[in-house]
Order: C-alpha cells, then sequence, then structure tokens
C-alpha cells in the first residue's frame, strides 16, 4: 500500500525545519531505518537549499514536495518555477581528489544526492523544473 506526504514551502532557509519534522513523521509511521529518514532529510535540504539559493527567488513562489512510500521504494518529486537546473546534467563534477582548501565550491552537494539515490530524473515543463528521485528499499 502506498502512502503519501505532499508539503509546499516558501522558498526561504526557515521553511527547511518544516520539510525536516515532517519527513520524520512521516518515516515513523512508516517505520523506515533512520539511516533512510537521514537520508531523505539531507537531499531534500541540499536540494531545497540549491533551489533558494540559486532558482531566482524573485520569481520563486513556492516548493512542491512529494514523497510516495511504497513497499519496496520511496519516490520523491520536488517541483518549483524557479530557473531551469537539470541536476543529473547541469552540475559541475565535483573534485573529490584535492584537499578541501583547494577544491572549487560547487557540485558536490548534487554529488551526495546522485550517491544517496539509486535514481533521478529531471524535467521542464510548463516553465517549471520537476525532479524524480527514487530510492529502492529492502523488502
Amino acid at each position: 500500500m502506498s502512502r503519501k506526504l505532499s508539503l509546499k514551502i516558501e522558498p526561504r532557509a526557515e521553511e527547511l525545519d518544516t520539510i525536516t519534522a515532517a519527513v520524520e513523521e512521516f518515516g515513523d509511521a512508516e517505520k523506515w531505518a533512520p539511516e533512510l529518514v537521514f537520508r531523505v532529510n539531507l537531499v531534500l535540504e541540499e536540494l531545497g537549499l540549491n533551489i533558494i539559493n540559486y532558482g531566482g527567488t524573485e520569481d520563486l513562489h513556492e516548493i512542491e514536495i512529494t514523497l510516495t512510500s511504497e513497499p519496496g521504494s520511496l519516490t520523491i518529486e520536488i517541483v518549483d518555477n524557479g530557473r531551469p537546473f537539470d541536476p543529473t546534467k547541469d552540475a559541475p563534477e565535483p573534485d573529490l581528489d584535492s584537499g578541501v582548501a583547494e577544491r572549487a565550491v560547487g557540485g558536490l552537494g548534487v554529488y551526495l544526492v546522485r550517491t544517496m539515490m539509486d535514481e533521478l530524473h529531471y524535467r521542464r515543463d510548463g516553465g517549471r523544473n520537476y525532479l524524480t528521485l527514487v530510492k529502492e528499499l529492502a523488502k
């Protein structure tokens, strides 16, 4: 049986606490392992901050997040009307070899999202970004 959590937040960093609390409550109801709750919150915080900081807040009105929990998988959809940005193609490859002081800023957050999720799909439709992430769960 699938269950959904739908959130709409204003594009402000303070709103990320709302997401964290809702994910923790939803994860508890779904009996998720603490590691999954942590991963989901980290992914949503990273992507939410990217949207807020780089999405063009003068036009950005809200961010919609939907989590769909099904036996064997979790699907997250994030929708915003910010600037077009496809993290599957547009994010810079992070420098994982240099020391922290020598690394260029950017790309590491999206890299973490890619490594923590099993699938990422992006599309732009009607002036909105649609990012769908899938995490396969142990059955």
